[in-house]
């Protein structure tokens, strides 16, 4: 947990409200793992986070959820909780796509089926565990007994195999630091090494075949590897329809900590239609493992299928991968491998970044047929301003002068505040000198992407959640499958036009508490449960127009995944006027970022109260200079 908390502590502060005084508990920190953990399950490597880090964000975000006391947390009661899960999906698969699976897959499932309880409980340990290979002492549970009688039939039929040679690096893995100096029998000097070290230390001496098939016998135990692991894989694969879910979702819904809505998931809404979707998908996988483990990006442009032509959402996650190839190109200096991808995907940012490439390289006529490109391009709408300052940037080197853009003016203001304690944040700075400060009876709640996205989520929740064919496959789903693509308004057009209308009268207002009441701790990619209390959402409602709201709605409808970001960070209430005001804050040297103006800029345009607080420190600010 120590790359997590570490990157969060700043943000685990108490944030108080002045109208309650109380602290809110790690509202910042779980707000911004929550939203960490959606870049990462969405695959965006501007998350900046690799390997095991989406399961230490689960495990952060279960830390820091909103659920009971501890006493009253849920407890699993069920010993083969993880068994009947995985025959759960086995079962499901059977049903939805016994016509598409392949014969291993359906000889797996009948003769696992067919074994008895201690060695499928054992095998689904295995197959839910992150490494393929275990020691015969550590799989200790007491539900199975022996470990060893369990492993024989699954021995028998190859799924698992303990007389498999291992690597030096592997050993590394299975034993502790003292089993492999006397194991290795390293020099007495080695045993000051840490266990990376020592690993280097003795390579050279280790690299002969044969001294890794005799490990076995000097370890004094069996070790086993799961042949099985990458048929579990794809089995797995195949019941979530995408990437990022493991069999730990089971285990957080049963616990309580994840809730879903419940879609009428027919036999016809499934993810696949045929086996080739399969291997498409199964094919996309492996691509974008390779491109977590940093292999050559050309060689994964290569073994990466061809656009399908009968599934959006399957082709949706192949422009996305195909995205992230042309950016790894472009971070190993092959531009133009980058720039004839980017020529050819339809994953939103493709013709921003083709344009980019294209000025870099001194190519003005490419840059500039890119922009104009892509300013045609409804899926590049989020990146319009940008694409204007290209042109400005092209107008000025060819013209001698840019293009005239008119802005918006965006109110701001400064505030000269105490530096905070190390663990806290400058929007909590803000939020606690702007509550000190002011003499009237407002309230100020630090709100960032979650009141408005959540006020969103809950008026439009049927909406985003209508059973629309090829939006819910299992479950299990967090939110609609078609949730980023152009489409995913449109095909939802009458329940979206039902919402908005409500706007027109206090029907509104009605929905939204209706919903929150109901709808209580579901999940949804919209709505933030913990930062949206009772006392909050009122006066919200009491403060908000209709009329602001609807505006809000709309901007969000324009890119429902791109803009739910870039809501500013503090809201400011006087509930005995119903007005309000938000406030972007910016720390020292910080400025605002293209979504957070292009969404401020909508707002004064519409003559919305929004304003950006620049925050100075007062220890770095002399009398002389401080503002009147």
């Amino acid at each position: 947990m120590t790359i997590i908390w570490s990157y969060f502590g700043a943000r685990l502060g108490s944030v108080r409200s002045k109208s309650r005084g109380s602290p809110q508990p790690g509202t910042i920190g779980y707000h911004r793992c929550r939203n960490r953990l959606a870049q990462m399950q969405e695959g965006d490597t501007r998350a900046g986070l690799r390997g095991n880090a989406p399961g230490l964000l689960q495990t952060s975000l279960m830390r820091l959820a909103p659920l009971k006391t501890e006493a009253a947390r849920p407890m699993l009661t069920d010993r083969y909780y993880y068994l009947n899960n995985f025959r759960l999906v086995l079962s499901w698969l059977e049903d939805r796509y016994g016509d598409l699976l392949e014969e291993e897959q359906r000889r797996f499932i009948a003769d696992f089926n067919a074994l008895a309880l201690p060695a499928q409980a054992l095998l689904v340990r295995m197959a839910t565990r992150k490494s393929d290979l275990f020691r015969a002492s550590k799989l200790n549970y007491e539900e199975i007994g022996s470990s060893e009688a369990a492993a024989a039939p699954l021995i028998e039929l190859g799924w698992i195999d303990d007389q498999s040679p291992i690597t030096l690096d592997e050993l590394f893995t299975l034993l502790r630091k003292d089993e492999l100096l006397r194991l290795l029998d390293a020099p007495r000097a080695a045993a000051t090494l840490h266990k990376p070290a020592l690993l280097e230390s003795l390579r050279p001496a280790c690299r002969e075949l044969p001294l890794l098939q005799t490990w076995y016998a000097q370890c004094g135990e069996k070790i086993y590897r799961l042949r099985a692991a990458a048929l579990c894989e794809r089995l797995r694969l195949m019941y979530f329809g995408n990437f990022h879910q493991t069999w730990s979702e089971f285990v957080l819904a049963d616990l309580g900590v994840f809730r879903y809505e419940r879609i009428d998931c027919s036999g016809n809404s499934r993810a696949f239609h045929s086996r080739e979707q399969i291997d498409v998908f199964q094919q996309l996988y492996r691509c974008r493992e390779r491109l977590h483990d940093d292999a050559d990006p050309e060689q994964i442009l290569r073994e990466m299928p061809q656009a399908v032509q009968d599934s959006d959402w399957l082709e949706q996650r192949r422009a996305k991968l195909m995205f992230r190839i042309a950016r790894r190109c472009e971070q190993r200096q092959k531009a133009g491998v980058a720039a004839g991808i980017y020529a050819s995907c339809a994953h939103p940012g493709s013709a921003l970044r083709a344009a980019l490439i294209h000025e870099r390289a001194q190519e003005p006529a490419k840059a500039r047929a890119a922009c104009i490109a892509g300013l045609q391009m409804p899926r590049e709408a989020p990146d319009r301003d940008r694409f204007e300052r290209v042109l400005s940037r092209l107008d000025r080197k060819t013209h001698g002068r840019p293009v005239a853009r008119a802005r918006n003016p965006i109110p701001d203001f400064a505030i000269i505040a105490p530096r905070p304690v190390p663990a806290a944040s400058v929007e909590q700075a803000a939020l606690e000198f702007l509550s000190a400060s002011a003499a009237d009876s407002s309230r100020l709640y630090y709100v960032e992407n979650t009141l408005i996205v959540s006020l969103f989520g809950l008026l439009c929740w049927e909406a985003i959640f209508a059973p629309i064919p090829g939006a819910f496959f299992h479950p299990y789903q967090h939110g609609p499958a078609d949730l980023h693509s152009l489409g995913f308004v449109e095909r939802r057009g009458a329940q979206f036009a039902s919402a908005l209308d409500s706007l027109s009268s206090e029907r509104y207002k009605e929905i939204i508490l209706h919903n929150h009441l109901e709808k209580a701790g579901i999940q949804s990619p919209f709505v933030a449960w913990r930062a949206l209390d009772q006392e909050l959402l009122n006066t919200a409602l009491e403060c908000f127009p209709a009329s602001h709201l609807r505006h809000w709605c709309e901007w969000i409808l324009l890119d429902a995944h791109g803009n739910r970001a870039g809501f500013p960070d503090l809201v400011q209430f006087w509930p005995g006027e119903r007005r309000y005001r938000l406030i972007e804050v910016k720390g020292p040297g910080d400025r605002l970022q293209e979504n957070q103006r292009r969404l401020l800029e909508y707002c004064t345009s519409r003559e919305m109260p929004v304003s950006v607080c620049h925050v100075r420190w007062k220890d770095q600010v002399t009398p002389a200079r401080a503002d009147p």
